[in-house]
Parts: C-alpha cells; sequence; structure tokens
C-alpha cells in the first residue's frame, strides 16, 4: 500500500495543475496561480516521501514529470497566452508564441530525465520555479499595468525563461535529503531570504526570488569547484 502513497501525491499535482488551467483559460489568472502553488507543495513532498518509505520506482518518476509538463508546462503556457491577448499586441497569431513556454519546458523535462548529470541538482531551470514567476505576472500587474500591457515585455519573458529552462546553468535543488545545516546551508539561506523578500513585497518579490536563485546557484556551484580543487 505505501508504494502507492508517492504516486497518489504526485497524482494530486496532476489534479491542482488541471484545474489551473481550467482557470487560466477562463481568464482567472490569480486562481489559476494559487493551483500552481498548490501543485508545487505536491511536486515538493511526492519525492521526499518517496525517499522516506523507500519506494522510488521508474513509472513514479515518469508519473511525475507527466504531471509536471501539465502543472508547470502547460499551464504556465496558458497564463502567458492570456497575459498576451491583454496586451498591446497587434496580431491575433502573437499569443500563440506563449506556448514556447510549453515547448521548453517539455524539453526541459525530457533532458532530466535522461541526464545523469541531474541527480542531485539541477542544470538549466526547473519548471516548478519557472512557473512560479511567470503566474507572479498577473499579481504584480495590479500595482505595475505595464506588465501586461507591454507585448515587447512579455515576449522577452518568454524568451529569457525559455532559454533558462534549457540552459546549462547549474542550480541547486531545494529537495531535502535531511535537515543537516551544514548540508543545505544555501538551501536554508536561499529560503530565509526568499521568505523575507515574500513578506515584505508578497508576489511582486518573485522575479528579485528567481534572480536570487540563479544567484545563489552560481556563487554555490563556483565554490564547489574552488573547494574540489
Amino acid at each position: 500500500m505505501k508504494r502507492h502513497i508517492p504516486n497518489a501525491i504526485t497524482c494530486a499535482n496532476l489534479f491542482s495543475g488541471c484545474i489551473g488551467i481550467v482557470f487560466a483559460f477562463k481568464g482567472e489568472l490569480q486562481i489559476a496561480a494559487y493551483f500552481v502553488i498548490l501543485s508545487g507543495v505536491f511536486d515538493f513532498f511526492d519525492g521526499m516521501v518517496a525517499r522516506m518509505l523507500n519506494v522510488k520506482s521508474n513509472i513514479g518518476k515518469d508519473l511525475d514529470s507527466l504531471a509536471d509538463m501539465v502543472s508547470f508546462g502547460f499551464l504556465p503556457g496558458v497564463i502567458m497566452f492570456q497575459l498576451l491577448k491583454s496586451s498591446d499586441y497587434t496580431s491575433e497569431y502573437l499569443p500563440y508564441l506563449a506556448f514556447f513556454i510549453t515547448i521548453f519546458s517539455a524539453l526541459r523535462l525530457a533532458k532530466f530525465n535522461n541526464d545523469e548529470r541531474q541527480t542531485q541538482d539541477f542544470i538549466g531551470l526547473n519548471t516548478p520555479m519557472n512557473t512560479l514567476f511567470i503566474c507572479s505576472l498577473p499579481f504584480i500587474a495590479i500595482d505595475y499595468p505595464s506588465i501586461i500591457s507591454s507585448t515587447i515585455l512579455l515576449i522577452g519573458i518568454i524568451a529569457v525563461t525559455s532559454f533558462l529552462l534549457v540552459s546549462e546553468i547549474k542550480i541547486f535543488s531545494l529537495k531535502f535529503s535531511n535537515l543537516s545545516w551544514q548540508a543545505n546551508k544555501v538551501k536554508f539561506i536561499f529560503l530565509i531570504l526568499s521568505a523575507v523578500l515574500i513578506a515584505v513585497l508578497k508576489f511582486a518579490a518573485i522575479p528579485f526570488v528567481l534572480v536570487l536563485y540563479i544567484g545563489l546557484s552560481f556563487l554555490h556551484f563556483r565554490n564547489a569547484e574552488r573547494i574540489s580543487k
């Protein structure tokens, strides 16, 4: 029975993503974003529970990627599609560029599943973090409406995030195998600083959190390389 628990949590991730897509297509992007957060919670715990119960399987790994493709691949594409439709675009076909996020998310997940270098950490931005950034845009636009009115800016975001998804940039994983400070120092520092930023700036903090994530990853792995030498 216990071997089905992690897969059930993964299915909850998928279910949340599906509901988020429904709200995104209805234009209720903020509600969709909350379901992204819920999917992220389930995505965080499915692997942790699998490791705790020692019930890892290839089916669970594939199911996790399929669920992520919906929640963190298709859903952010739909959100960006709706944002582009609300922008100052001039062509009715231009909003479909949003689904480059979906395409590059699929490439990123396929790369992750077949790249033996990514057993502990990531190479390229992980899809949940990228999706969280995309989903923050409708909230940021409440105070800064130019975010969703500028087609050029939105296309730039699509280009940059698509590149980051399949880049060779090393990114540390936020999944914990234990709670040791020494073993997880960079993760704890990131989570503490992120919590402070979010407490102060709310959803407007997410772009800064993304930059912090990439920046700390760069410093972390650069320091690790220096020590190994």
